[in-house]
């Protein structure tokens, strides 16, 4: 890495600031992603979230597990004992 050379103590002011603002930014960042994760953690979220992924794939698989199903479906009735 490059050492910068200053010509004044107004820039080196002005990096020290934007420094500062980066670390603070990249902090609550930090703080946001705990919060988040601690949220999906919850008993509540886990459940609905895992309710919601199989019913995302069932929504939008219908057609396929449709297609697959109905030929065992008609064999099965075509196929069951009369009596």
């Amino acid at each position: 890495m490059e050492k910068k050379k200053y010509a004044s103590y107004a820039e080196i002011e002005k990096d020290l600031e934007i420094l500062k603002l980066e670390k603070e930014i990249n902090y609550q960042k930090l703080v946001l992603s705990v919060q988040k994760t601690k949220e999906s953690l919850a008993p509540d979220k886990m459940v609905s979230n895992f309710i919601g992924s199989y019913t995302e794939y069932f929504s939008n698989n219908y057609t396929k597990i449709l297609q697959r199903a109905i030929p065992y479906v008609i064999g099965w009735f075509i196929n069951r004992k009369r009596g």
